[in-house]
C-alpha cells in the first residue's frame, strides 16, 4: 500500500504525483501473476495477453472508443511525443499550431520540428490563460497538419474551449475537402476532473497518464483515431499495433485501467468537494494576504488547482520554507520546475516578474483542516518576506 504521510505533514502537490490507490495496487499485484510475455504463443504468454487485452478493453469502454485506439506508452510525455512526431513523420514539413502555454513535452517537440522545416504558430492567451478559438480559425492554412491544445493547463488550471476548437477544425476540413489538420490534446491534468472521452471533446489524438489519477508511474495512454496514420518513435517487435515496440507490462496496464475506472467513479463527488475547498482557500488568501493575485481563470478552472502570486516574494524560497514546515507545494509543472527559470506560462499571461508564485493542488485526501494549517503558515511566511 502507498505509504501515508505523517498527520502533521500536508501534501498539496497532487498535480505532480498522486499516491497509489490501494485498489490499484491490489489489482497490479494480482496482474503480476500473469508474468509471461504477451507476445509468446504458449499458454503462459497467452494468459498475459488475455490480461493485457482486458485492461485495454476496460480503458476503451470508459473512454467510449475502440480497443485498437488505445496505445499504451510509458508516460504522458511519450504520448505527446508519439502524437506530434508520429503525425509529423508521415507528412512533408508543414504547419503546427499550439497554444503559448502548452506542456514542455509539447513545446520541446515543436522546437525540434522547426529544425526540420516545420512552421510553428503559437496562439497567444489572455490574462487568464485562455486562447481565442476565433484566433485559431484565422491561423489555419492548407499547410496546417496538426493543432495541439491541452484541455486544461496543469500550472494555472485554466480549461480551454476544446469542443469549440474541434468544431472550427472540422468546419475547416469540410470547407476545404481535406482531412487536415488533426487535433491533439494533452488531458493529463484534466483526467479525473473533466470529461475526457475523445468523441465528446472532438479530438483525434489524446494523451493522459496514470500517475495523476492515483495509478502507477510508467504507464500512459495515447488515444489514436482508428483511421489516422502515425509513424512510431520506437522500433522493434511491433507491439501496440506497431506504434510502441517493447514487451508490455500487464501489471502497469492493469493499474492504468483500474485507476481510470476509480477516477471516473469518484469524478463528480471529488470535483464538487475540491471546488468548494479551492474556492474557500482562494478567497481566504486574497482577503488575508495583501498584494496577492490568482493566476488563471477563476471560473474555467480545474477543481483542484490554485496558483497564487505574491508581490515581492520569491516563489521558490517560499516553497522551500513551506517544505521545512512539512507543507508540500510547488511553483509550477514538475516537468520544468527544476530549470530555475521564470515560468513561460506566467510570462504568457503577463504575470509581473517581481511577483513570486506557488501552485497548490488538492487531492482525494485533502481536508479543510490541512488547508487551514497551510493558510496560517503561508500568511506568516509571506509577512516575513515583506519585513
Amino acid at each position: 500500500m502507498a505509504k501515508k504521510l505523517k498527520s502533521s505533514l500536508v501534501y498539496l502537490d497532487y498535480a505532480s504525483a498522486t499516491p497509489l490507490a490501494p485498489v490499484v495496487q491490489k489489482a497490479m499485484v494480482k496482474a503480476e501473476l500473469n508474468w509471461g510475455n504477451p507476445s509468446s504463443v504458449h499458454q503462459v504468454g497467452q494468459l498475459a495477453q488475455v490480461a493485457l487485452a482486458s485492461a485495454r478493453r476496460q480503458v476503451a469502454k470508459i473512454l467510449a472508443i475502440k480497443p485498437e485506439e488505445v496505445i499504451f506508452t510509458s508516460s504522458g510525455t511519450e504520448s505527446d511525443n508519439l502524437a506530434l512526431l508520429g503525425v509529423a513523420k508521415t507528412q512533408p514539413a508543414g504547419q503546427i499550431i499550439v497554444s503559448a502555454i502548452e506542456h514542455p513535452a509539447v513545446m520541446a517537440v515543436t522546437e525540434y520540428l522547426t529544425k526540420l522545416g516545420w512552421e510553428v504558430v503559437c496562439l497567444p492567451v489572455n490574462e487568464f490563460g485562455l486562447i481565442s478559438a476565433k484566433d485559431l480559425a484565422v491561423k489555419l492554412t492548407d499547410k496546417t497538419r496538426l493543432v495541439s491544445v491541452a484541455l486544461a493547463n496543469g500550472e494555472i488550471g485554466t480549461i480551454q474551449p476544446i469542443r469549440e476548437i474541434s468544431q472550427i477544425i472540422k468546419k475547416w476540413r469540410l470547407q476545404h475537402n481535406t482531412s487536415w489538420p488533426v487535433l491533439h490534446s494533452d488531458v493529463c491534468s484534466a483526467a479525473g476532473y473533466l470529461n475526457i472521452q475523445p468523441h465528446a471533446l472532438g479530438v483525434d489524438l489524446m494523451s493522459f497518464s496514470a500517475q495523476k489519477i492515483y495509478g502507477p508511474k510508467g504507464i500512459a495512454v495515447l488515444y489514436k483515431r482508428a483511421d489516422l496514420e502515425l509513424e512510431p518513435l520506437v522500433y522493434g517487435g511491433g507491439q501496440e499495433r506497431g506504434l510502441r515496440s517493447g514487451t508490455e507490462s500487464v501489471a502497469l496496464a492493469t493499474g492504468m485501467a483500474t485507476a481510470l475506472a476509480l477516477a471516473i467513479k469518484q469524478q463528480k463527488k471529488q470535483s464538487v468537494r475540491l471546488s468548494k475547498l479551492r474556492d474557500w482557500l482562494i478567497g481566504e488568501i486574497l482577503k488575508l494576504i495583501p498584494n496577492s493575485r490568482l493566476n488563471g481563470d477563476s471560473k474555467q478552472r480545474l477543481p483542484n488547482n490554485i496558483n497564487i502570486s505574491f508581490s515581492g516574494v520569491d516563489g521558490e524560497q517560499l516553497a522551500y520554507a513551506l517544505n521545512r514546515q512539512g507543507i508540500y507545494v510547488s511553483t509550477g509543472s514538475a516537468c520544468s520546475a527544476t530549470k530555475n527559470e521564470i515560468s513561460p506560462v506566467l510570462k504568457a499571461i503577463g504575470s509581473p516578474a517581481e511577483w513570486g508564485n506557488i501552485r497548490i493542488t488538492l487531492g482525494r485526501e485533502t481536508t479543510k483542516k490541512e488547508l487551514q494549517r497551510f493558510l496560517g503558515k503561508l500568511i506568516r511566511m509571506v509577512n516575513d518576506f515583506h519585513n
